[in-house]
């Protein structure tokens, strides 16, 4: 029988994998990240200024705020322990900078999950965004890739979707990397940046992983 992709969703998970750069992990958002996080969008805020949601009614980019960010650190922990998201957020430590020196990871991204649909769907999709410093470095593919891993082989999910403008050649990279199937343009699909826009939608099932998506960057 499958996993219940529900049955313990509601507990945190921390995923951890090394890498040739160092060592990555998602983690849980907890209120604790609150001004790490705040100080981390504020620094990308132009960088990610051109992908990120907004709604008609509210069609500006919002500035990050200490309240936003506390607000949304809230509705992710409960969304997490309905078990309807998994929100995490990507750390990241270099080789050879361990605790010997004294270096902490730092926080460098995000990777969401959800929503997660249950029932005869067993499917979800995956949102994430980088800090500009680590962009290039094959950091947010190996996120997503275990994130992916995570889904299949511990979730029982069937389906992972992402959907990326066309435009974010980054984001293009990595599901091109890890072998995600085009499935084609969904027009005006998301609000994003003040407008309906555009995006290419790409997905995975359950039969096309294989060994995982880790294993295929190794």
């Amino acid at each position: 029988m499958a996993p219940n992709p529900f049955r313990t969703s509601a507990r945190p998970v921390t995923l951890t994998a090394e890498l040739p750069a160092g060592q990555i992990w998602l983690r849980p958002c907890t209120p604790g990240d609150e001004h790490g996080y705040l100080a981390l969008r504020r620094a990308n805020q132009d960088w990610l200024a051109p992908w990120d949601a907004t709604t008609p009614e509210s069609p500006v980019v919002a500035q990050p705020t200490q309240a936003g960010v506390r607000k949304m650190l809230r509705t992710m922990a409960r969304h997490a322990r309905a078990g309807t998201h998994l929100p995490w957020l990507l750390w990241f430590r270099e080789t050879g900078t361990g605790t010997d020196t004294g270096t902490a990871p730092q926080m460098v991204g995000q990777v969401t999950v959800g929503p997660i649909i249950g029932g005869s769907a067993r499917t979800t999709s995956i949102g994430y965004w980088l800090d500009q410093g680590h962009a290039g470095r094959g950091l947010m593919t190996s996120a997503v890739a275990l994130a992916c891993d995570h889904l299949f082989f511990e979730r029982g999910l069937h389906r992972v979707e992402i959907n990326i403008r066309p435009e974010n050649t980054p984001s293009l990279r990595v599901v091109e990397k890890l072998g995600f199937r085009d499935e084609g343009l969904r027009r005006r699909y998301l609000h994003i940046a003040g407008e309906w826009t555009d995006h290419r939608s790409f997905a995975l099932t359950s039969e096309e992983v294989g060994p995982g998506l880790l294993a295929r960057l190794m």
